[in-house]
């Protein structure tokens, strides 16, 4: 899917902009302001959350980081250096007291101020916001899996789920293994399959094998 895979995005707004073509989209400023603003709030935020950040660094070293992150994530990188690890590394030394749900309730209402008063540097495409919160509850989801805590952040609309072509004849035995039971499900049904006949992840992996 070319306009899936692609880091630019679509000029047709009837077809979102997913997170990672975003910098296509915006460059490299309008990003940095987004972040920037985000810090001056959390540095004049209650101390229980702001000293986390402040024992790390300055504003100005958020912002660096945090900016690169974006950028790299949104298509302009690389400029995060240290890529996964480091992010792993920050998060478990660094900001262990803030990953909970705490943390995360104070984190994400900071970032939603931060996006409505940042509207001037989204352009008029109202995909733009909708692609940051996807980004945002994508990340979110990820570090309460991680860190197990109740994810109740909000960001806002996101885009909607990609759905993916299965193609069972094109595709190996690791892959078609690969697919969770929902999937399976779904690309039999389409293919007039009555998957009612077969109880469990196994019996639609051999199915799925036979096709």
């Amino acid at each position: 899917m070319e306009q899936i895979v692609s880091l630019d995005a679509s000029n047709d707004r009837t077809k979102p902009v997913q997170f990672w073509q975003l910098y296509s989209v915006l460059g490299q400023d309008p990003i940095v302001h987004i972040v920037t603003n985000f810090y001056e709030r959390v540095f004049a935020d209650e101390d229980w959350f702001t000293s986390v950040f402040a024992r790390v660094g300055g504003i100005g070293h958020h912002v660096n980081t945090q900016a690169s992150m974006w950028i790299d994530v949104m298509g302009g990188g690389p400029y995060y250096h240290g890529a996964e690890f480091r992010l792993n590394f920050h998060h478990t030394h660094n900001a262990i007291q803030l990953m909970n749900e705490k943390g995360a309730k104070r984190w994400s209402k900071l970032m939603v101020d931060t996006l409505d008063d940042s509207t001037q540097h989204m352009t008029e495409d109202p995909r733009i916001r909708l692609s940051i919160n996807t980004f945002l509850t994508h990340f979110m989801s990820k570090y309460s899996q991680e860190f197990a805590f109740e994810n109740r952040s909000v960001f806002g609309a996101t885009n909607p789920p990609i759905n993916r072509k299965i193609n069972f004849l094109k595709m190996t035995t690791e892959a078609i293994e690969a697919l969770t039971e929902t999937e399976l499900s779904e690309a039999l049904g389409e293919r007039g399959v009555d998957v009612s006949k077969y109880n469990g992840k196994a019996a639609l992996v051999n199915k799925a094998l036979m096709m």
